[in-house]
């Protein structure tokens, strides 16, 4: 809970068209309402903003007259008749409607160096809402965002009279040295004792806190280096254009979207473990200097930095032209810059390996999840735009969130998820892999994990395929069989032609679907290819593997098999890289590669490929299938045999 008040800014002054509207304007009576959730900021007001298109009035009230959201009236009186509307204006009507501040701490802003019109007047802001409060929102530059953009080019200094410790400065002279939280009863009794308190009430709403400890926090602005991303936006966007993405909406959706509303990046971090930012500045005349090199550090300071951590950086001194003494920026670098410089950063880039990094920038491949569109994506993108004109990397993969079965995210403290080396020992690792990348989680959306989703690959997928390698090792042993995959004549078994057909159009859609970084779309053919195999080719060869003469019809069936299993596990591999490995050992020859994942990746072969083949296969089999949707229908058992049934097509 917070307080939430509302408190009365006296008018003293405005424009000549706001005085021709209300010639009443100053003379003294006349308050504008402001409602805050912070009134420890109050001392730091210096400015109120109202919506450019939301209806204001002026009401009397008893003596006083107030201004005020005309949708916000309800919330401050019971019925009509408790005031009277003297007029109704847009906000643009209102800009520059001077007021006396609440507190004199900053009075003297009121008017710029310049002359101009300074602090202490109504401003137009699109953040402006009339759902809560007054619909005119206290302004306080030092702590808040949208505070901060409204005061830019006014030529007003951003006020901020608190220390690292969230106390006041001496600036705010009544409360010098006193957390600003502590602070907020006393600031609301003195507004009240100096009438110019309107309202007061205790509101329970959302409020940032710490992720780690969950104390609140406050808003403090603090002075900041900046890479001022907005005069080269359109590299960004070039940049972003060369790459593709998976899912492709991404480009033109959240990083673009990101982009085209990019803005200057604070990259200064007031730490004490960082990258320390390599800028020394005169202490007498202002004078600065960026360092690019210890080199060059040395040939500046005299002293060559042998650790470049801030604590032995920080003491090495750079006389001035001026004769005093350049001491380094106490600020260090926003950790998100060094992953963003991580291409030049891990090659020693421009010192070393210039070739290699021309040669492998940028970089193939990356993949991280959706969150990095305003992470690492973005910060790898913003140097490689600034420095080269070029993205950083060509392709990349982006995947969602795993949350827990609730939806909610998985947390350590509330356990509630499988724990993944439990997982493993239940289901195997290739189970979990299978399911998570055949999710829509690779798709950047997120994904609520179950053990069920795990338990159903087991179930559909993979023991199917051991079903499919174990059939054929046991009767390869049993008849003593070598099986070869070399097809220089293809088979004369249709059946085995098409295992054939298939197994190539399996190398081939995942290979294409791998050259688009389509995860998902790679794993539909491998699951498919498992059902044809477990499903329609043993199934209906069984009787060619179970006779008791080896005959060619036989070792064409094993050769076929043989093929089909040890070409499978080559292409699924990076999918189901344990499974794999497993078969392949076992159908390895003694001079092929140690290890499965030793091999080249298949290459797609267009003359064992039967298209016509596969088509008739494919109306046999939903022949097949036709045939049981009508036993189900009829109640009819899959072995009972049929006297007679008929099919009608249209392409026989």
């Amino acid at each position: 809970h917070d307080p939430a008040i509302t408190v009365r800014f006296k008018v003293n002054g405005a424009t000549k068209e706001q005085l021709r509207f209300d010639k009443d304007l100053v003379n003294g009576n006349t308050y504008l309402l402001a409602w805050t959730t912070t009134p420890w900021t109050l001392p730091s007001n210096l400015g109120l903003t109202m919506g450019p298109e939301i209806d204001y009035v002026k009401v009397q009230d008893g003596d006083d007259f107030y201004i005020l959201a005309k949708e916000r009236l309800s919330a401050y009186y019971k019925s009509e008749e408790e005031y009277r509307i003297v007029w109704e204006k847009k906000g643009t009507e209102l800009l520059d409607l001077q007021y006396e501040p609440l507190f004199s701490y900053f009075a003297s802003l009121k008017t710029n160096e310049d002359g101009s019109m300074g602090a202490f007047r109504v401003f137009n802001g699109d953040f402006v809402t009339t759902g809560d409060g007054t619909g005119i929102v206290h302004t306080a530059p030092g702590f808040g965002e949208d505070d901060n953009k409204i005061f830019k080019g006014t030529g007003v200094p951003v006020v901020c009279p608190i220390d690292t410790e969230c106390k006041f400065t001496e600036e705010v002279s009544d409360y010098t040295g006193r957390f600003v939280k502590d602070s907020d009863k006393d600031i609301i009794e003195q507004l009240r004792l100096e009438g110019k308190l309107v309202k007061r009430d205790q509101i329970l709403h959302s409020y940032p806190h710490c992720w780690r400890c969950s104390s609140p926090l406050i808003y403090r602005a603090v002075g900041s280096w900046f890479v001022g991303v907005e005069t080269f936006k359109d590299s960004l966007l070039k940049a972003n254009a060369q790459i593709k993405w998976q899912p492709e909406h991404i480009k033109a959706g959240r990083f673009g979207k990101w982009l085209e509303g990019a803005r200057d990046w604070a990259i200064s971090r007031n730490r004490y473990w960082g990258n320390p930012i390599p800028v020394w500045k005169c202490e007498s005349c202002d004078n600065q200097i960026c360092v690019g090199s210890r080199d060059e550090l040395k040939e500046l300071s005299g002293i060559y930095p042998e650790d470049l951590h801030k604590h032995f950086v920080d003491e090495i001194d750079i006389p001035c032209s001026c004769g005093a003494q350049m001491h380094r920026i106490p600020e260090v670098l926003d950790c998100w810059f060094e992953s963003g410089a991580m291409p030049y950063a891990q090659n020693h880039y421009p010192f070393k390996n210039k070739e290699y990094f021309d040669s492998h920038f940028p970089a193939d491949f990356i993949s991280e999840g959706l969150d990095q569109t305003r992470g690492w994506f973005y910060t790898l993108t913003v140097l490689a735009a600034a420095l080269f004109d070029k993205p950083a990397f060509k392709n990349c993969i982006v995947n969602g969130l795993v949350l827990a079965s609730d939806g909610k995210k998985m947390s350590k403290s509330l356990r509630n998820y499988t724990d993944p080396a439990e997982a493993v020992d239940q289901f195997g690792a290739d189970a979990i892999r299978l399911f998570l990348m055949h999710s829509a989680v690779v798709k950047a959306d997120d994904l609520k994990y179950s053990d069920d989703g795990v338990k159903d690959v087991l179930k559909s997928v993979l023991i199917p395929l051991w079903n499919s390698y174990s059939f054929f090792v046991t009767y390869a042993n049993i008849d003593g069989i070598q099986a070869e995959a070399d097809f220089t004549h293809l088979p004369s078994n249709p059946l085995d032609r098409w295992l054939l057909s298939i197994t190539q159009k399996l190398i081939y859609d995942v290979t294409h679907a791998m050259e688009d970084y389509d995860l998902s779309k790679a794993i539909d053919p491998i699951v498919l290819f498992i059902d044809q195999l477990n499903n329609w080719y043993i199934r209906r060869s069984r009787r060619r593997f179970w006779k008791s003469e080896n005959d060619m019809d036989k070792t064409e069936a094993y050769n076929s098999l043989y093929y089909a299993l040890k070409t499978f596990a080559l292409v699924s591999a990076p999918f189901i890289p344990f499974v794999t490995e497993t078969m392949y050992l076992n159908l390895r020859t003694q001079n092929e590669p140690e290890s499965l994942h030793l091999n080249d990746y298949p290459i797609y072969n267009e003359k064992m490929r039967d298209l016509d083949l596969e088509f008739k296969m494919d109306t046999v089999q939903k022949a097949v299938s036709m045939g049981r949707s009508l036993r189900y229908q009829f109640n009819l058992k899959i072995r009972q045999p049929l006297k007679s049934l008929e099919f009608v097509t249209k392409n026989p």
